[in-house]
């Protein structure tokens, strides 16, 4: 029975839970639980799940500063992004980020995310993390063909997974989509509704991205039987005001292409006003086909057809490498690859005229506007 006045009982603190504990009550050894918890690959999964789970019931509970003394590792995968890009990754970035926070968390790491205004900038975030030990290695998201953070991190023996390829990826982990694949589709695509002059609009030059989509452009002529012309090839555009001179570019041209392939859909977008310059319809004068799936392409009219990356994936995988390289798996043997979904719309259809119907088309439209 209690009293008033009483002081109250005081509960004891309940022993914080060790990994001799954990070793003991699994009858294991210590090095085994902790390269066990720490994901070491030489640990069975059925131990590892084992051992997890006692940790769990036991409310075991790693100390990080100890952890990162004793191994040399924070737990901590990170990511430098270069807001200077022309999009800054902006359309794809939360489920990204969902994504790789999400792999990390289930490996008991952290995400550390920093931003870069410059390549300089990139380069020098890039070694003050490492060096600081906020980081255990990075994710490389939109790679170069010839890519200076690459260069940085091989020097230095700093762990790091592409988003992309390079031009040498001999020794690399890496997780990329492959966009030759769907763009050759998109050719065959056109091909098979009467299609025959395919125009490309190019990314931004230096990216691995921009080389490979072209590449796949081009295979995609070769599989049709068409003959490749350098002047169905516009100017690079990654923005929706170069992408609709890259279309007026080419809808200007003596024989002018039906159809249009462009290589990110921001640019895409700007087909649609060159279209409307010259009284022509998307999807039924002109057809146009894209790549990343932005949600801006499923608001135009009508909306855009493209291939879209699941990015949260994209996240999930290349956290889940990176970790794996960071413990010690030979990088060269973690390279994957995915495929882009199409995204079926009504920005593109049959082919309706010829190229010359179509020039007499803009002609008209031009002497109407009183542009010449």
């Amino acid at each position: 029975m209690s009293h008033m006045g009483a002081a109250p009982a005081t509960r004891s603190k309940k022993p914080r839970v060790t990994i001799s504990d954990l070793a003991e009550h699994l009858s294991l050894t210590k090095g085994t639980v902790s390269r066990a918890l720490n994901d070491y690959p030489d640990i069975a999964d059925g131990t590892r799940l084992r051992v997890r789970n006692a940790a769990d019931r036991l409310g075991y509970r790693p100390l990080s500063h100890a952890q990162a003394i004793r191994t040399g590792r924070v737990r901590s995968i990170g990511l430098v992004f270069d807001v200077h890009e022309h999009d800054a990754h902006r359309p794809f970035l939360a489920d990204f980020l969902a994504g790789l926070s999400a792999s990390a968390a289930q490996r008991d790491w952290t995400l550390t995310v920093a931003t870069a205004a410059t390549e300089d900038d990139t380069a020098r975030l890039l070694s003050k993390l490492y060096e600081e030990r906020k980081v255990d290695g990075f994710i490389l998201p939109r790679t170069y063909a010839r890519d200076e953070r690459v260069a940085t991190l091989r020097a230095s023996g700093v762990p790091y997974v592409l988003f992309g390829r390079t031009e040498d990826t001999e020794n690399t982990a890496l997780f990329d989509i492959l966009g030759e694949d769907a763009m050759a589709e998109a050719v065959a695509r056109l091909v098979g509704l009467g299609h025959k002059r395919i125009g490309f609009v190019p990314g931004r030059q230096g990216y691995m991205f921009t080389r490979l989509r072209y590449e796949g452009y081009k295979a995609g002529l070769a599989a049709a039987g068409l003959s490749f012309d350098p002047d169905l090839v516009a100017a690079p555009a990654v923005s929706r005001a170069d992408g609709q001179i890259s279309a007026r570019q080419m809808l200007d041209l003596a024989e002018p292409p039906t159809a249009i392939v462009y290589t990110v859909d921001q640019a895409a977008l700007g087909a649609y006003a060159s279209a409307s310059e010259l009284g022509l319809t998307i999807g039924q004068d002109v057809s146009v086909l894209s790549y990343d799936g932005i949600p801006e392409g499923s608001l135009m009219s009508p909306p855009l057809s493209t291939y879209r990356v699941d990015m949260r994936e994209a996240g999930m995988r290349l956290g889940e490498l990176l970790i794996r390289v960071i413990q010690g798996e030979p990088a060269g043997e973690l390279q994957e690859f995915a495929q882009a979904r199409f995204l079926e719309r009504g920005s593109h259809g049959p082919c309706v005229c010829t190229p010359a119907e179509l020039a007499k088309r803009v002609a008209e439209s031009r002497f109407k506007g009183g542009t010449t």
